[in-house]
């Protein structure tokens, strides 16, 4: 084992991610002990505080990246289904990436800080009250030079109290991951335009958070439909957790069968509870987009392009089945899928009605994605 010498050894309360041209890196852990990851490999450092004596160490590999497909553009229908095809994610505590566990462990290690900072707090809270009752007795029974001498003490004692729930109120606060970026600034031009198109993706009109698929034999149901879908209204935005501190607000999904999504600049944290998460690297993700022409029987979103029209009843020429009374025309509008998923288990299905900005944020989120994972490992 070779042993070498640094200056200083960089002591962090949570994690400094750092991207650059030459490189990404994460760091995370104690004084002494630290792991700093990225697509070159994971490396563990430790040392011996104060001596500058230090050792790094590779314990894994590179991680390949994902490669993206087409999606099936057949028309598809809303229906409620049986015998489906459900679509949700693995147990969210199985889904954490191999090399995002140490992230993990982090906001866990706050969580378990702020529990007995608040319990603290709570102890000194109820002191605090019963000084105050004992200087309000004072007041009563008290007089003369002991009313002062009695009065003094529980004053001092409540200062103190006040003081200390004080500062703990703030170690309460700053008791959480902090995540640090520092961008070069192509870099940082391709992270704030995944933000603009998530943003105008999240203007869509309808988005909606697909939960089952089923195939459809055309033949008997007589419809143009070949897949049946299940679907729930859903939101995006911008939404903080409160175990993160960070520059960048994080991109929010809503998942209707399931844990959040919440996309930092460099992993996405799955969240269901404090107590239920998983943190997924970049090079786990597998985001795949594209068009899918949807056989509308509700409102059409002002933001939809209907690119077709359809009987209710057809026959397999596409023409009107006349057996049927009142058949009725259908629009065929075009929307934007995306689908997410992991092998650890991710598997998420999302609808939106405005297809060009489903494509605008798919594109420049593989992008950034694909710049920040061909990146090496900086030191």
């Amino acid at each position: 084992m070779a042993w070498s010498y640094r200056k200083r050894i960089k002591i962090i309360p949570g994690v400094h991610l750092n991207l650059g041209k030459n490189g990404v890196s994460t760091t995370i852990g104690v004084r002494g002990a630290s792991i700093t990851f990225g697509t070159g490999g994971t490396y563990i450092n430790t040392g011996i505080p104060g001596t500058g004596i230090y050792n790094r160490q590779k314990i894994s590999g590179n991680r390949n990246s994902f490669t993206p497909d087409n999606i099936d553009n057949s028309p598809i229908s809303c229906q409620p289904v049986e015998d489906r095809y459900n679509i949700f994610s693995a147990d969210i505590q199985e889904i954490t990436s191999q090399g995002m566990q140490r992230i993990k462990d982090a906001i866990i290690a706050a969580q378990e800080q702020r529990k007995e900072l608040v319990k603290d707090q709570l102890q000194i809270r109820s002191s605090l009250k019963k000084s105050q009752f004992k200087l309000m007795l004072g007041y009563i029974f008290l007089y003369g030079f002991i009313k002062k001498t009695v009065s003094e003490n529980h004053k001092t004692d409540i200062d103190a109290q006040r003081n200390a729930i004080e500062q703990l109120t703030g170690q309460i606060n700053d008791c959480c991951v902090e995540v640090n970026i520092d961008f070069d600034p192509e870099i940082k031009e391709k992270y704030e335009t995944v933000i603009r198109s998530f943003m105008k993706l999240s203007a869509s009109h309808k988005i909606w958070d697909v939960t089952a698929t089923r195939s459809e034999d055309e033949r008997i149901t007589r419809s143009a439909v070949s897949t049946a879908i299940t679907r729930k209204n859903a939101r995006l935005g911008r939404k903080t957790l409160v175990d993160i501190r960070s520059e960048y607000e994080p991109l929010w999904i809503e998942n209707a069968n399931g844990g959040d999504l919440y996309i930092y600049p460099n992993f996405i944290i799955m969240y269901s509870s404090r107590q239920q998460f998983a943190v997924i690297g970049f090079d786990e993700l597998d985001l795949r987009d594209g068009a899918v022409r949807f056989v509308e029987t509700g409102t059409v979103p002002s933001d939809a392009q209907i690119v077709d029209r359809t009987w209710a009843k057809v026959n397999k020429n596409g023409s009107p089945d006349k057996r049927f009374k009142n058949n009725y025309q259908i629009p065929v509008v075009k929307y934007g899928e995306i689908r997410l998923a992991t092998k650890t288990g991710v598997n998420e299905e999302y609808q939106f009605s405005n297809f060009e900005a489903t494509n605008e944020f798919a594109c420049s989120f593989k992008e950034y994605q694909k710049t920040i994972t061909s990146l090496d490992v900086i030191s």
